[in-house]
């Protein structure tokens, strides 16, 4: 069978370039889209590299599909172009709000973000090959087949540098998702205006009506995002949201019940108000106690200002460098009055610094000497987190350690998670630090762990506290808090994580996933 030839119309510059920006749009919002699907993935299911992986793959190979479906297409090519960029917008414009409806309503949410991402690879794949026929009487095919990726490939960097920086602290996902859908059927409408006499009169009618349908229902949706963005969050969480931000790094929300106040990342408990001072005196004050000096304190995370309150209750304190990434969890933490009732206004203090950078390279570029290194982060439930539990950052702390100095972290659960606590010890160890793991009940997460790391042996059993205010944790506690019962125990085998082999974010996620 021959192939079908090109058609006759020769489009004159104008319309040429209408038909290239449409390139441009599409390949713009079918970036957009699927990182949207990519992040609402990974903010449901977690493990954003998997995620992430599999919208990449499934997308591009999906966009080989489509190319191969448009040599079906022999006829009305502008009509059928045209039609795919309404389809686009429908289909992506809603990508988000039917995440959300699949995750809270279906157990099929893993299907829905395939259906997503093949559907709308293969659009913009069949888009492609139909605009480069459509061109090829403006020109040679190599001239018009250079100019339509060149122009498809500039859509997909706009989008990659727009999404993370603009449109998601902006807008957040859902507002995002529709706005691209609007601006896809924008696209299409002014395609179908400008091109409307050269259209077969019963494709362009057919066209104005789905064109006017998509459009009112993302500008509905659109008008009424918040109230049902909220309702549907709602729905993740048990009591009331108070405050809900989408940084350009995760999903802040505050929720509130009777007098319990609630931080929640990315769904993700970080405290809650009734008994974070187990958590955070346990975490702080053993360190702070084992150093030969703290005048001088940092912390990597603890952007909610808890730890730096109970740092502050040492008199002999003189600063504390603060390092969170997200600008906007510390500057909620400095204006929200439950969060400043809660941290005593810590980070309002003179004695404290903030830094919104990223923890690693901080501790690279930063020459400062710590009598304490506290890190209070996120479990590491995916890679980027996983490189602060590293050995290789293990050794950067050791080296901003002065003599005598102490470096604690978080551990997770050594009974929820038991082999990921034991490989945390066991990394900081492979770093050339002394440990004493230890470990304790927090009621919102059950029995948490800690590993305090040393360049030289420290002596436990002869510790005391004596900081004034404190709730929970005492000498006899704290050597209680060091043995382990058989099922918290050291299993036979650990891993050690390191930033070239980062295993442990993978065993952090095997071990949760039997509960």
């Amino acid at each position: 069978m021959a192939e079908p030839s090109a058609p006759d119309t020769t489009y004159n510059s104008a319309k040429s370039f209408l038909l290239l920006a449409a390139i441009f749009s599409a390949s713009a919002c079918a970036i957009v889209y699927e990182l949207l699907i990519g992040s609402t993935s990974a903010y449901f299911l977690g493990d954003s590299v998997e995620q992430f992986s599999i919208t990449i793959g499934l997308f591009l190979a999906s966009m080989g599909l489509g190319a191969w479906i448009s040599r079906a297409v022999v006829d009305q090519l502008l009509e059928r172009f045209i039609a795919l960029e309404l389809w686009l917008a429908a289909i992506g414009g809603f990508s988000v709000p039917i995440l959300y409806f699949a995750y809270l309503y279906t157990d099929t949410f893993r299907y829905w973000m395939l259906l997503l991402i093949v559907t709308i690879g293969a659009l913009v794949g069949l888009e492609l090959p139909l605009l480069t026929r459509m061109l090829q009487k403006n020109g040679g095919l190599r001239t018009v087949l250079s100019n339509v990726l060149s122009i498809d490939y500039l859509g997909s960097l706009a989008a990659a540098l727009l999404f993370p920086y603009l449109l998601l602290p902006l807008l957040g996902a859902f507002n995002t998702s529709l706005t691209a859908g609007l601006l896809n059927v924008a696209v299409g409408l002014v395609l179908l205006v400008a091109f409307w006499s050269q259209l077969v009169r019963g494709p362009r009618m057919r066209l104005l009506a789905l064109g006017i349908v998509v459009t009112s229902a993302l500008g509905l949706s659109l008008v009424t995002a918040d109230p049902i963005r909220e309702r549907l969050e709602s729905s993740l969480y048990t009591d009331q949201i108070v405050y809900s931000e989408q940084s350009p790094y995760q999903q802040i929300v505050l929720t509130q019940w009777q007098d319990e106040t609630r931080l929640y990342l990315d769904r993700h408990l970080q405290f809650s108000s009734a008994d974070e001072y187990r958590y955070h005196e346990s975490l702080v004050h053993p360190a702070m106690t084992l150093a030969d000096q703290a005048q001088r304190v940092l912390i990597i995370g603890g952007g909610d200002g808890l730890s730096a309150r109970e740092i502050l209750r040492h008199g002999d304190v003189e600063r504390v460098d603060l390092v969170d990434l997200d600008q906007a969890i510390t500057d909620l933490a400095r204006r929200d009055l439950r969060l400043t009732s809660l941290n005593a206004n810590a980070l309002s203090r003179t004695e404290v610094r903030i830094f919104n950078e990223d923890g690693f390279t901080f501790l690279e570029r930063s020459q400062e000497a710590y009598g304490v290194i506290i890190i209070d982060l996120p479990d590491p439930r995916d890679e980027a987190l996983s490189k602060l539990y590293s050995v290789e950052a293990y050794r950067l702390c050791a080296r901003h350690l002065s003599p005598g100095g102490v470096l604690v972290t978080q551990a997770t659960s050594p009974y929820y998670a038991r082999t990921s606590f034991w490989s945390i010890a066991a990394t900081m160890t492979e770093s050339g630090l002394h440990v004493i793991p230890y470990h304790t009940l927090v009621p919102s997460f059950g029995e948490w762990g800690f590993v305090v790391g040393s360049k030289s042996q420290r002596r436990p059993a002869e510790l005391t506290f004596d900081v004034p205010g404190l709730r929970y944790i005492t000498t006899e506690l704290f050597r209680q808090m060091q043995t382990f019962p058989a099922d918290m125990s050291r299993p036979e085998q650990v891993v050690v994580n390191r930033l070239d082999r980062p295993v442990l974010a993978r065993q952090y996620r095997e071990d949760w996933s039997r509960w």
